[in-house]
């Protein structure tokens, strides 16, 4: 149309004077702004002129005058960048511009540079002007420019951009515009094209490049691939030296770090120039290297003429595979990955040097690493680690720096290390193993002076960012498996101790505590003792929890010791060192002074009331034990066995002192008495831990012996703190000092006032109270410590101990006293509030010390009967009032109610209250009335008013929190059985409520198995649910609703369900006297409540995979062993799911078929588990293989088959059509062999039921066509089923009437499985020379003959093998096989179920809260079963293959990428006459030009001209017009090409065509899948559009991407990572076509 238009003003001027039609074109003289089509008029008149060379000096005057007072004037026009008329018109304004220079010179061109410079300067960049638009007026005239200074200027500028262009949209387009145009303009110019160079990369030493920067650079550098490598043909006649960017180490390190870029787009460009540099390489063949940075190190790139071939190899390999990791899908990158390997072939020299830079290598392992699928990535990491096969690790820092950048950033992924196909449940993942090898191996080749630095950043990386509990472990196993070395010192110590931090995070008890062993283990192994210090480990051993890990008793505590020992005179002296006991170990020294200084009180003229932090008492009292051990180790080593514990007793003797007299000195300081009580409670917890044993133990034995001494003593200082008033005197006398009194001096030695300053018995006192926070957390400290004396004193012999009833008893008598008296005061005062609460806590103790030691025989003291009688009649749910009225602002009350808070005092009162109640309650109950109109002889309200007492239950469970209501909970345990029959409402009120309170509780905190354990004991009582039962009321109803709410909530939180059974199930077995109660037969509740065990027998759920993942690790650990100290001290706490149907099972074992009541109760289950099954089966007729519905049925006949032994006949003959019904059903494999066995059992049991099995084949073929497989498979077993029966020869007559005819059937599964039973009875037969067979033997020989022959060796024949060889006929013997293992573990592992669904023979010794019966001999199967793999009978050839391929180290037949490039041709003249076309066609109204060069097949080139021309496209452009003579495309064109114009432009002119265009106005759009990609959903086309085509394989090179003006691409729902180019380009081209056509009903 432009060039219509110039040719019709030409002749209507009807004047050669080119002047004045420029000036008509430009609108006269007039001054308003050209509209864009005049501008575009304007661009192809001057081109037009210039082509014709017209004009003169007065064509360049007018051309200046243009320039300058039409053109220029637009760029400084506003309108966003963003505006596509906007753009339009800088386009056609800066075409216009570009023609002005030609004709007027670099006089003009230098003025325009001159201003758009201007404009790149100010601030912010382009102001006035627009830095797009002054960029664009850039590239317009920089091939003009011919002055040196000026082109400085603008490559400085250009450069400036591309470095530091801003996130702002116009400056981010103007700065690509920089690299992808301008540069490549400027540098035309040799000079300019050096400093270009020398501005783009980054110096040696420098850092990587940021993001944006590497993308830009990158751009510009795929912008001048055409400059930057030498040509065949030499400089090409430019001047200046030529570039040669192989030569340079910063373009390799912007190649590389393009190669690992998250974005798509700058990965495509690094690859791009790669390849340009491969290809120039050989295509020269010569000799090049890029000097090393490091001398040590191998060349970035090097070509060798004599090694062309092998580099040509090596590049060509690589360029594949990292081609190939973009697809992102692991089927199509696997068969490249044996590639990997041959890398390594080439890289490697024959004497094992690296000839290629390894950072080739990991910038494909990166790649790998940060692949969005995992399956990819994991991959990556096995075949990373697996580099030390080479034996050749690269010793450089960048690999190091790999392993603890990239390559731990991958390991961190939680779901690498899950099991492989076919490991067995407990193994260590592959990755596990891996991973130490690899680490060893490094460290082992790593020198000696770089391994501690590698290590301590390695240890540092872990703590660097939040690893999930599985990594964790891994990594800290992998450095406790390396070689022992000298590696790590302080620092190094104290990154250990910040990863110990890191595991705490993790709710998974095991886990974290194994972690925390082999980080113990990679201390003692990896630590240069010589440069680390005593304190320093001890400081480290504190960040272990003796209750997950550093444990008494364990290997790993001995360990240590042996450590401790083996290296005690080479640790690092530490400051505080003694020189005078150079005689004695460190160690002994060590500990020695810690006790000195633990136990000194501060020299500070006023005391620290509050309580010392527990850490320090911790420390020392592991330290002493540690020592101890070590002494006891250096004794048995010297065969001393009666020494003297010197050491140990020189540790105790300070701490003896101390507790020798407090109960006699009262002037000690509380923090002495406070840090003494804290240190020994810590060493009686820590050796009386459960892997302690007291009578081998030899130092628990001297410490216990060693503190029975000062026993005495210690009561003594307890009773008086716990039971004198001195609370409240404390706080008188603290308000008598701060308002300056010094009344009341003289204190009772009783009290807590402590003389400082001078020594016992002189000078100045200075008197500190105590705040009532500190009390309590004191209180809390005695309370323990008693606890602990009175286990000792249990254990040491009741004669041997203190006089325990005279001090229970004055405690019981003072508390009471404390608790009765009330001040007279009518407002509360704070001591007294706090004795309160402290003499409960009191008497909370001796309830439980009642409970938990009756062998000391305290309930028989007078003082217990006034504590019943107090408890009894005490106010339940006393709250306790806040003191109102605290004088001269006390600070210690704001302490109380900032740090505990009053409400958490008054939580605890109550609290201690329902545990004294509780005492009370058990001691009564059998004397607890059924309603309170019953009258009892005894005076205890409690115990006499229980409805009363369960309506303040349920007040107690609104008003405590969640961690206080246990005792609760064992209070209406007692209750709720005696109230449930008078009192239903009430009772299920208290089960609404407790469970309000279990539900609310998240399963992550400790307290929720506590207080569900409380709640299930009292709901599921023996006696509440046969009083439920009985009546069948409310409670009942509420109950099962209860257990239904149980089950659901186990599917959220694993272990509910096991708690719930494994507590009924033993309730109802072995019931103890508390359970049974008034009940006779506990039992009964089984049948009453038979679907908790139906529930049980099928429960399990499909797991997730990161759920599977953790459960496997748990697995793992456990099989560890006593190896690993978290198995010995952390509790089992039997939360698996398996345990669910463990401890079902071992109920049913229990079972007594002669005994009514399980009779009656096992019937039951199976009616409803056959019930069940039919359900299951009617609602989904097909299932697939491990479905839900596999799963359920599997189980289900799990359990049938674990009851079957234990049912009488006559029941077996009724349910019999129900199990042969089941058995037509369409069966997984698995159920089939579960259904076969069962019959198969029964049959040889009870032979009288064949006549019913015979009737099993006398169904239509319809009903028998899916099953019939199943019925003949029982047959395959006749030698069993008859090996009871007498008379076999009618039997096996009638068998072979009915396997024979089957033998013909047109199936040929059917057929075979006739077969083989046929064989096995035929065998029978002949085996009893049974005459009455004579006539048939000729058929069935014949038969079995023939089957054997079976068309030689084809398929047939293999079948026959197979199904010869299938476990079920071949090995397994239904008698022989039948055990627990059998049925759980080894048939479904056979059966090829997932292994959610095996259940390992040790799951069912683990768990002993049931044991099995002692009768019971099926356990373990048979070793010729339990030795087979499923690749022993499942079909053999499938897959044999692919393994034989995947063991290739070379793959012939990969997808290779195709190199646009490499076709270059001179430029040819775009000669485009669309006017011919269009007018011998009439038709194309559209203005969008679909480019289609870059595509080479002609079927989507014919499919996309069929689409261009439906809707109306102005042009194909297509890479030759030879393709329209291809039969393929004339097959998919349909013609098309005859009525649509096409245009010929080659993949090598595309770069100017597209230019031409843009100056055209059109938008140039790329289909393409970068980071700025446009979703073609949002994006609006212009009108004048381009759609630019990628190639089939590689899409649009990295080249032409940055001539494109916008991406667009279709969002994906699947996995394939793209469409078919034709489908693209049809999307595209409809999606333009109905914006247009919704735009053109607008308009009208």
């Amino acid at each position: 149309m432009e060039l219509v238009l110039a040719d019709t003003l030409l002749g209507l001027a009807q004047s050669p004077e080119p002047c004045a039609l420029l000036r008509a074109v430009c609108g006269g003289d007039g001054a308003a702004p050209l509209s864009v089509e005049r501008v575009e008029t304007l661009r192809f008149l001057l081109q037009w002129l210039e082509a014709g060379g017209a004009g003169g000096e007065a064509l360049r005057r007018a051309a200046w005058e243009v320039a300058l007072g039409r053109c220029w004037p637009l760029l400084r026009g506003g309108g966003g960048a963003d505006d596509p008329e906007r753009r339009r018109l800088v386009r056609a304004a800066c075409g216009a511009l570009r023609l002005c220079a030609r004709l007027c010179g670099a006089p003009l061109a230098a003025r325009l540079a001159g201003e758009a410079l201007a404009a790149l300067r100010a601030e912010p960049p382009g102001a006035g002007l627009g830095a797009e638009a002054a960029v664009e007026a850039l590239v317009a005239v920089a091939p003009e420019l011919q002055e040196p200074a000026l082109l400085e200027r603008a490559v400085d500028a250009a450069l400036a951009l591309v470095r530091a262009g801003g996130r702002e949209a116009g400056e981010e387009v103007a700065a690509a515009l920089v690299a992808g145009r301008l540069l490549p303009a400027l540098s035309s110019n040799r000079t300019a094209l050096g400093r270009v160079w020398a501005g783009l990369l980054p110096g040696r030493g420098e850092g990587g490049a940021a993001a944006q920067r590497v993308s830009r650079t990158l751009l510009a550098l795929t912008a001048l691939a055409d400059l930057l490598f030498p040509g065949l043909d030499g400089d090409g006649g430019r001047e200046g030296p030529a570039l040669d960017a192989r030569l340079y180490g910063g373009f390799w390190r912007v190649v590389q770090e393009g190669l690992t870029d998250g974005d798509g787009l700058c990965r495509k460009r690094a690859r791009y120039l790669l390849k340009r540099a491969v290809e120039v390489s050989d295509q020269l063949r010569t000799d090049c290297t890029c000097p090393p940075d490091n001398g040590d190190e191998p060349s970035l790139f090097w070509w060798s003429v004599e090694k062309n071939d092998k580099l040509l190899q090596f590049w060509e390999n690589y360029i594949l595979i990292m081609e190939t990791l973009e697809g992102n899908q692991i089927h199509v990158i696997k068969p490249v990955l044996p590639k990997l390997n041959s890398l390594y072939e080439y890289a490697l020299s024959e004497k094992g040097c690296w000839l290629f830079h390894p950072s080739w290598h990991m910038c494909i392992y990166k790649r790998m690493f940060e692949s969005e699928n995992k399956t990819l990535t994991r991959e990556g990491v096995a075949q990373f680690l697996e580099i030390y096969e080479t034996k050749r690790l690269p010793n450089s820092p960048g690999f190091s720096e790999f392993i603890i950048g990239p390559l731990m950033d991958a390991l961190s992924e939680s779901s690498l290390y899950g099991r492989s196909p076919g490991q067995l449940i407990g193994a260590c993942p592959p990755l596990g193993v891996k991973l130490q090898k690899f680490l060893s191996i490094y460290l082992t080749l790593l020198p000696e002076e770089e391994r501690s630095s590698f290590l301590l950043k390695f240890i540092q990386k872990m703590t660097s960012r939040h690893w999930c509990a599985v990594p964790i472990l891994f990594l800290s196993m992998a450095l406790a498996c390396i070689p022992s070395c000298k590696a790590l010192g302080t620092e190094g110590l104290h990154a250990l101790r910040d990863v110990l931090q890191c595991t705490m995070i993790t709710h998974q008890i095991l886990l974290r505590g194994a972690a925390q062993c082999f980080l113990l283990q990679t201390a003692m192994h990896l630590t240069d003792v010589e440069k680390v210090s005593l304190p320093e480990i001890s400081s480290f051993l504190m960040s272990l929890r003796p209750e997950e890990s550093l444990s008494r008793g364990t290997i790993l505590w001995m360990e240590l010791c042996d450590w401790l020992y083996t290296h005690d005179r080479c640790f690092r002296k530490s400051i505080n060192c003694h020189a005078e006991h150079q005689e004695r170990s460190s160690l002994s020294v060590y500990v020695h002074t810690l006790v000195e200084d633990y136990l000194k009180a501060p020299a500070s003229k006023r005391e620290n009331c509050c309580m010392p932090d527990w850490f320090e008492a911790k420390l020392v009292a592991t330290m002493i034990l540690l020592a101890a051990d070590v002494e006891e180790m250096k004794n048995k080593q010297s065969k001393k066995s009666n020494a003297e514990r010197v050491e140990l007793k020189s540790f105790l003797h300070p701490l003896l002192d101390v507790l020798l007299k407090l109960g006699t000195n009262a002037y000690i300081p509380t923090l002495k008495t406070d840090k003494s009580l804290q240190l020994l409670l810590k060493l009686l917890q820590t050796c009386l831990l459960k892997q302690s044993s007291p009578q081998d133990d030899v130092v628990l034995s001297f410490l216990s012996n060693s503190v029975m001494t000062a026993a005495e003593s210690i009561l003594d200082f307890v009773l008086r703190r716990l039971t004198t008033s001195e609370l409240n005197t404390f706080l008188k006398k603290r308000r008598c000092y701060l308002s300056g009194s010094r009344e009341g001096s003289k204190v009772h030695e009783s009290t807590q006032w402590v003389k400082r300053g001078e020594k016992e018995g002189g000078g100045d006192v200075v008197w500190c109270g105590v705040g009532e926070v500190s009390d309590l957390d004191r209180c809390n400290l005695y309370l323990a410590l008693l606890s602990e004396l009175v286990n000792l004193c249990s254990n040491a012999g009741w004669k041997k101990g203190p006089s325990i009833w005279n001090f229970i008893s004055s405690l019981i008598n003072a508390s009471i006293q404390n608790l009765q008296e009330t001040g007279n005061e009518q407002e509360s005062k704070l001591g007294e509030q706090i004795q309160k609460v402290v003499s409960m806590a009191s008497l909370t103790v001796v309830c439980e010390i009642f409970d938990q030691k009756p062998e000391l025989q305290l309930k028989s003291l007078h003082a217990v009967e006034t504590l019943k009688g107090f408890i009894s009649s005490v106010q339940l749910n006393q709250v306790l009032k806040k003191p109102s009225k605290i004088e001269e602002k006390n600070s210690l009350f704001e302490e109380s109610t900032s740090s505990q808070g009053w409400g958490k005092i008054v939580a605890s009162y109550v609290h201690d209250q329902w545990v004294c109640l509780h005492f009370i309650l058990n001691k009564y109950d059998k004397f607890i009335p059924l309603s309170n109109d019953e009258t009892l002889e005894l005076s205890l309200l409690a115990v006499q008013r229980p409805i009363r007492t369960l309506q303040s239950a349920l007040e107690a469970l609104t008003l405590l929190p969640s961690d206080q209501v246990l005792p609760v909970f064992h209070c209406m345990k007692v209750l709720v059985p005696k109230l449930l029959g008078s009192s239903e409402s009430l009772c299920i009120d208290a089960f609404d409520l407790a469970w309000k309170v279990i539900s609310s509780l998240s399963n992550t905190q400790l307290i929720f198995w506590s207080n569900l354990k409380a709640f299930v004991q009292f709901v599921f009582d023996t006696e509440v649910l046969a009083v439920a039962a009985s009546s069948k009321g409310q409670a009942y109803s509420k109950i099962k609703e209860i257990i239904l709410k149980l089950v659901e909530m186990s599917t959220a939180r694993t272990g509910v369900f096991n708690t719930v059974l494994s507590y009924c199930c033993q309730s109802w077995l072995f019931p103890t006297s508390d359970d049974t109660g008034a009940l006779e037969n506990p039992f009964s509740n089984a049948g009453n409540y038979s679907e908790l065990i139906t529930e049980a027998c099928v429960f399990g759920m499909v797991f997730r995979r990161d759920q599977r993942l953790i459960q496997d690790v748990h697995a793992f650990v456990e099989n560890l062993g006593d190896e690993c100290a978290a198995n010995v001290v952390t509790e089992s706490t039997n939360r698996d799911d398996h345990y669910v149907r463990v401890c079902a099972v071992k109920f049913l074992c229990w079972l007594d078929g002669s005994n009514t009541l399980h009779k009656m109760f096992m019937e039951d289950l199976v009616i409803k588990l056959l019930d069940k099954d039919e359900l299951v089966s009617k609602s989904r007729t097909r299932y697939y293989v491990n479905s839900l519905q596999h799963r359920i049925k599997n189980r289900l006949w799990q359990t049938l088959l674990v009851i079957f032994p234990k049912l009488d006949q006559n029941f077996l003959t009724g349910t019999l059509d129900k199990i042969f019904q089941a058995g037509f059903g369409n069966n997984q494999a698995s159920i089939k062999y579960l259904i076969e066995w069962i019959i198969i059992l029964i049959l040889h049991r009870y032979p009288q039921c064949l006549e019913k099995f015979w009737n099993c084949f006398c169904y239509g073929e319809e009903k028998l066509k899916t099953s019939i497989c199943t019925f003949l498979s029982v047959l395959s077993h006749f030698d069993i089923i008859l090996e009871n029966t007498s008379e076999k020869k009618p039997i096996l007559k009638k068998a072979l009437l009915v396997v024979l005819q089957w033998c013909f059937n047109h199936n040929f599964s059917v057929r075979l499985y006739a077969l083989v039973a046929l064989k096995k009875i035929w065998g029978m037969c002949k085996a009893l020379c049974v005459e009455e067979f004579e006539a048939l033997t000729p058929v069935i020989e014949s038969s079995l003959h023939q089957v054997e022959n079976m068309h030689g060796a084809g398929n047939a024949r293999k079948n026959w093998q197979r199904i010869q060889d299938h476990f079920f006929f071949a090995t397994f013997h239904p008698l022989k096989d039948y055990s627990l293992e059998t049925i759980f573990y080894t048939l479904p592992r056979l059966s090829e179920l997932v292994e959610d669904e095996w259940i390992p023979l040790c799951k069912f010794t683990r768990y002993t809260d049931i044991s099995l019966p002692a009768a019971f001999h099926w356990l373990q199967s048979r070793t010729e079963l339990l030795n087979l793999k499923p690749s022993d009978w499942s079909q053999q050839d499938m897959g044999s293959d692919l393994v034989e391929m995947d063991n290739q180290t070379e793959w012939t037949d990969v997808q290779k990428k195709i190199i646009p490039w490499k076709n270059s041709s001179p430029d040819l003249d775009l000669e485009l006459v669309f006017q011919d076309r269009a007018a011998k066609l009439g038709k194309s109204n559209s203005r969008l030009i679909v480019v289609a060069s870059l595509i080479d097949k002609p079927t989507n080139l014919g499919g996309l001209c069929r689409t261009s021309e439906i809707f109306g496209a102005s042009a194909l452009v297509v890479g030759s017009l030879h393709y329209i003579n291809d039969k393929q495309f004339q097959h998919l064109s349909v013609s098309a090409e005859q009525w649509l114009p096409l245009v010929e432009v080659k993949p090598s002119q595309l770069v100017n065509y597209l230019q031409q265009k843009k100056t055209e106005g059109y938008t140039i759009i790329g289909v393409e899948q970068t980071a700025k990609s446009s979703d073609l959903t949002e994006y609006c086309f212009p009108e004048k559009s381009l759609l630019l085509l990628g190639n089939e394989h590689e899409g649009i090179p990295a080249n032409l991407i940055q001539h494109l003006d916008v991406c667009v691409e279709i969002p994906q729902q699947g996995i394939i990572r793209s469409l078919n180019v034709h489908v693209s380009g049809a999307l595209l081209i409809w999606e333009y076509t109905r914006q247009q056509l919704i735009k053109q009903k607008q308009l009208k």
